[in-house]
This record gives structure tokens, C-alpha cells and sequence, in this order.
């Protein structure tokens, strides 16, 4: 499985700032939750995309069907929130619209690992590799908040959106004359690619603190869901679909991407 390196030096910066800045509160009875109305605000973070191909025929891994490989990395992300606080029967409430921005990306050769070469020059397995790209994320949700001391606890969940571009790409090798080299070309039958504005949901969970007063400081976890879709392959049935002697015709791969999400954000309260 083919995964980067996660920034895990800036996850702890994360986790780290929310109870450093509650050491430095200034004296007197400020509160995150603060008056109904507007805000905004923006935020850095990490997040990891979390991805899984399956061979629904067993076409890459021939002969395996429903063999699967899973894929993941982690990357920062960076975006701007607005939203609006307001109370409804005794609980405070709150909707928010988010975007997000960071070109996380995520891709694997497992899904029919490299074996040891029979020929010296050209690589066995691996020569499929399958990647998801999120190039943008943006979410509407509603949540709820409680007040613990000077901090304030929120859950929300709601519709998510994100353009993710998804794909599966297949070399094919022919050995030289001469047999001293080993040459690849992309088989784009075999192959697919879709990009595209993905729905899905999203729910998190959060802490926010004051700063001074209409600036506070939040930490929030959130994780993100784009659910399952089909590509289709081997279009032109030029290869047998699931091992020796099965019939020649199109093959399905099925694809799921999540991201996971920590991020730190300043936010600003306007008294409108």
C-alpha cells in the first residue's frame, strides 16, 4: 500500500494550542458561546484522506474477485467559515457554512501487488495503481453548543460537497529487442478516471474558547463520507474478465473516498 508521510508534528501543534491559549485566558467572565449572531472566521489543519478500491471482478487481480486495496494520506488544509448563532426553546444553536482547500491526495499499487520479475527489465504487478484527489471540500451544517465554564462544546453534522477526481491507471510492458529494456505505455481501455462534484455528509465535534473578547479560538474534528461509486473497464472486452477461461467483456471497479479532518480556526463575532 502506497501512503505518505502524515503531518503528525502539526496535529500535535493542533492539539496542543486549544489548552495553551485556556493558560492564557485574560481574567473575567468571558464565554466562547458569547451573544446570538453572525461570525466568521478561518482555519489551518491536517486531514487524511481515507480511500478503498475493490475489484468487483477480479480483472487487475486476476482471477481474485472482489479483491480490495486500501489507500491513505495525510496532507494541511486551509479554509474560511461563516455562520450564526442564535437560541430556540432554552438550546443554543447554531448553522454554519464552511469551504475548505488543500489538494489532498491519496493513491496505491496494491491493488495487484508487485511480485518478484520473472524478467529482469520488467516489473510483475504493481502496474495498476489507483489515486483520489480532493481539490476542494464545502459543508452546510446545522449543530448544537454547551457552555462548560469559559468553554463551549458543539456537535454538528449536515451535507457536504467535494470535487474529488478518481481513477485506476493500468501499464501495459513489452520487453525490447534485445531484451535490455522494458517499455510502458498507459492502457486507457483498461484504465478510468472521473472528476466530479461528490454529495455526501459530514459530522464533527468541537471545542471553542475566548480569546478577548468577540475573537475565539476553536479546535474541531471532523470526518466527511462521499459514499461508493462504479467504473467500468476493459471496454472493448479485449480481455478475459476474471481469469483463464472466463469470458471476454467489460469489468466494474467500485470506489469509496472519506477525508478526516482536524483543524484550528480564529473566529470573529459581529454584533449585527
Amino acid at each position: 500500500m502506497a501512503s505518505g508521510a502524515r503531518p503528525r508534528g502539526a496535529s500535535m501543534v493542533l492539539a496542543a494550542a486549544l489548552p495553551l491559549a485556556c493558560a492564557a485566558l485574560p481574567a473575567g467572565p468571558l464565554s466562547a458561546s458569547g451573544p446570538d449572531g453572525p461570525y466568521a472566521g478561518v482555519f489551518l489543519g491536517a486531514g487524511r484522506v481515507d480511500g478503498r478500491i475493490v475489484d468487483v471482478d477480479g480483472f487487475a487481480r486476476w482471477g481474485m474477485p472482489g479483491a480490495a486495496a486500501g489507500y491513505r494520506r495525510a496532507g494541511f488544509v486551509a479554509g474560511a467559515l461563516i455562520g450564526r448563532k442564535f437560541g430556540l426553546g432554552g438550546a443554543r444553536l447554531r448553522v454554519e457554512l464552511d469551504a475548505g482547500f488543500g489538494g489532498l491526495s491519496a493513491k496505491t499499487d496494491g491493488l495487484d501487488p508487485p511480485r518478484p520479475r520473472t524478467v529482469p527489465t520488467c516489473m510483475v504487478g504493481g502496474d495498476e495503481t489507483a489515486e483520489a484527489k480532493f481539490h476542494w471540500t464545502a459543508a452546510v451544517r446545522a449543530g448544537i453548543e454547551w457552555e462548560m465554564g469559559p468553554a463551549t462544546i458543539f456537535a454538528a453534522a449536515g451535507p457536504a460537497a467535494a470535487r474529488i477526481e478518481e481513477s485506476l491507471t493500468d501499464l501495459d510492458q513489452s520487453l525490447d529487442p534485445g531484451g535490455a529494456s522494458c517499455t510502458q505505455r498507459v492502457d486507457a481501455d483498461d484504465s478510468f478516471r472521473g472528476a466530479a462534484a461528490r454529495i455526501g455528509w459530514t459530522v464533527g465535534l468541537g471545542v471553542e474558547t475566548p480569546l478577548a473578547a468577540g475573537w475565539t479560538l476553536r479546535l474541531e474534528a471532523a470526518h466527511l463520507d462521499f459514499g461508493r461509486r462504479t467504473y467500468a473497464a476493459n471496454l472493448r472486452a479485449d480481455g478475459r474478465c476474471c481469469g483463464p477461461g472466463t469470458e471476454r467483456r467489460p469489468v466494474s471497479y467500485r470506489v469509496a473516498n472519506r477525508l478526516g479532518v482536524l483543524r484550528l480556526g480564529i473566529l470573529r463575532r459581529f454584533d449585527w
